[in-house]
């Protein structure tokens, strides 16, 4: 039900027309105000509070919603921003996670590749395991470079940062890398459908490209890695829970960024030259994809958590471990 409801707002609100004016520095409002208005922003906030109290297993559909639609406002972090502050109430205006903010000797404080930093009015904040607030407004904003990007590194001066608001810091981390693992899996699909409706509609030698044997190979492999992708994205979004998981989030954050390169490589191979033009949204998607894919770290520092702890584990196998710790 709630899938369905944010699916038809994100149609109307969040187009490729609006993806791009908001790349460009146009004003998010317009989305941000349509997600809060509907109250889709307090989907984990308690009943208590106004919220729909629901748990991960429920809002993942969502969250594979905002990737599949390549929704360029912090609309995901906000939610899970609710299950990570509790009973503190966040504040208004776009809101940002930054799952690895550091002290400097001087105090200052900065948080490097923060997703939407460069449009975000609020960031929470891990800071040495603790969580903070930070007002962006405050910070010095240092922008990606990339085409597009909305990311940014902010840093604050020492007298811009407040008490703490909880000592579950490391938690930040955890679910913004669950975030992106969703997000990652919605546009895959997307990236998929795209690239499956053009081999089928674009004709060559007198039949559609589809019909090809090698077209359907890269296709056949492609819809592997996508469907594995969404599969082990879910195993971070556990029935039941508020919060991800540490080693069922790192295994669903390194196979879902693993698949980025073959997916996205596949999906330009297919659709030609037209596939790297900027008016053709298929760029909308893939840029996303890449730089997902570096958000809160690559399938390398993923992959490394998951086997430091099973080279940890007492467990007598790797079966053994994955039945018990991951699924």
């Amino acid at each position: 039900m709630f899938t369905e409801a944010i699916e038809a707002i994100l149609v109307d609100h969040c187009t490729p027309a609006a993806i791009r004016a908001i790349e460009n520095g146009g004003s998010a409002a317009a989305l941000w105000g349509a997600l809060a208005e509907s109250g889709f922003l307090e989907l984990m906030a308690s009943e208590e509070a106004g919220g729909a109290g629901l748990d991960l297993d429920a809002v993942f559909p969502i969250f594979v919603a905002m990737g599949r639609h390549a929704v360029p406002v912090p609309a995901a972090q906000r939610i899970a921003a609710r299950a990570l502050l509790g009973d503190v109430a966040p504040p208004q205006g776009l809101l940002t996670l930054a799952g690895h903010a550091q002290r400097a000797a001087d105090g200052s404080i900065g948080a490097a590749h923060v997703a939407f930093g460069a449009i975000a009015d609020h960031v929470l904040a891990n800071l040495d395991g603790q969580l903070v607030l930070l007002d962006a407004a405050r910070a010095q904003r240092t922008t990606t470079g990339i085409r597009g990007s909305l990311g940014a590194s902010l840093r604050w001066t020492a007298d811009a940062v407040g008490a703490p608001v909880g000592d579950n810091g490391a938690q930040v981390a955890v679910f913004s890398a669950a975030l992106h693992a969703a997000a990652l899996a919605g546009a895959m699909e997307r990236l998929f459908a795209m690239t499956l409706g053009y081999c089928n509609d674009r004709v060559q030698f007198g039949k559609a490209i589809g019909k090809f044997q090698s077209i359907q190979h890269q296709l056949s492999v492609m819809a592997e890695h996508v469907a594995c992708a969404g599969v082990a994205a879910e195993l971070a979004f556990k029935a039941g829970e508020k919060i991800p998981p540490l080693l069922a989030t790192a295994t669903a954050k390194a196979r879902t960024s693993a698949s980025v390169p073959l997916v996205a490589s596949t999906a330009h191979a297919l659709h030609g030259a037209i596939g790297v033009t900027e008016e053709f949204d298929l760029q909308l998607y893939s840029r996303r994809l890449h730089e997902w894919r570096m958000a809160d770290g690559s399938e390398t520092y993923w992959n490394r958590i998951v086997g430091e702890a099973l080279l940890g584990s007492a467990t007598p196998s790797v079966l053994q471990f994955t039945m018990e710790e991951i699924l």
